[in-house]
């Protein structure tokens, strides 16, 4: 574990990630948003915290690299933590779950991950958008769908804080149906399903992913995004 922007991360490396806990272990891939929000949000600070939170982002990555020369820690973002869980589900016949994204990228997030990973059992479902915190029957009817596949990990894709607040409001519930590992992912399933495309490796090395995305699907909520973001260096 290291402390870096006032935060604890210890989710340094895929086996810190993947290594078996009593309950549920709660995944939080930080980047420079989630530490601006975390400053404003305490429950969101606490989760992190809590949980086993990891670098997402190139920007905070390096700077942590910076603080911490001497610990060996990986960068480790939802959109590849997808594709390491699938594979260590793969080959350990576990489960996953998809929850999230909308119909058309989950579905089609679950059918490419099936393809990439032959014998992996991975389901999911995408309910309507709405406020969160959502209805008691909404909850009910997300936690039945959740049992009925019964899986090992559950990547959770509504999008920044949401996803967090609602797997640590649901966390005794679904480690008393055997869900091992949670894991908010943002919007990880429109990238697996081909619906948006990643940054070119060269930006994702100068942490200009937001800003392609930005280029890419041009909406006040990415330039908001940008803006919260740049107010990192504050806390670094």
């Amino acid at each position: 574990m290291i402390e870096f922007a006032g935060l604890k991360f210890r989710g340094l490396t895929l086996e810190d990630v993947f290594e078996t806990r009593a309950g549920l272990t709660q995944v939080v891939t930080v980047n420079a948003e989630y530490i601006v929000r975390a400053h404003e949000n305490p429950r969101l600070r606490q989760i992190i915290d809590d949980a086993i939170a990891t670098f997402d982002g190139q920007v905070p990555y390096l700077c942590a690299r910076w603080r911490h020369p001497r610990t060996k820690f990986e960068k480790i973002p939802g959109s590849e933590l997808i594709y390491d869980l699938c594979s260590h589900a793969a080959a350990n016949a576990e489960r996953i779950y998809l929850l999230g994204g909308s119909e058309q990228s989950n579905r089609a997030a679950a059918r490419k991950l099936r393809e990439l990973y032959p014998g992996l059992q991975v389901e999911g479902h995408s309910p309507a958008q709405m406020a969160y915190p959502f209805s008691p029957e909404v909850n009910r009817d997300l936690l039945r769908r959740i049992e009925a596949f019964a899986p090992h990990h559950l990547m959770v894709a509504f999008g920044a804080l949401k996803q967090d607040f609602w797997i640590d409001d649901q966390r005794q519930a679904l480690a008393a149906m055997g869900v091992r590992l949670a894991a908010g992912i943002g919007g990880t399933l429109d990238m697996v399903s081909g619906q948006l495309r990643r940054a070119p490796k060269w930006m994702q090395t100068l942490g200009l992913e937001g800003v392609y995305r930005l280029v890419r699907e041009p909406k006040l909520f990415r330039v908001k995004r940008l803006i919260t973001s740049a107010r990192f260096f504050r806390y670094v």
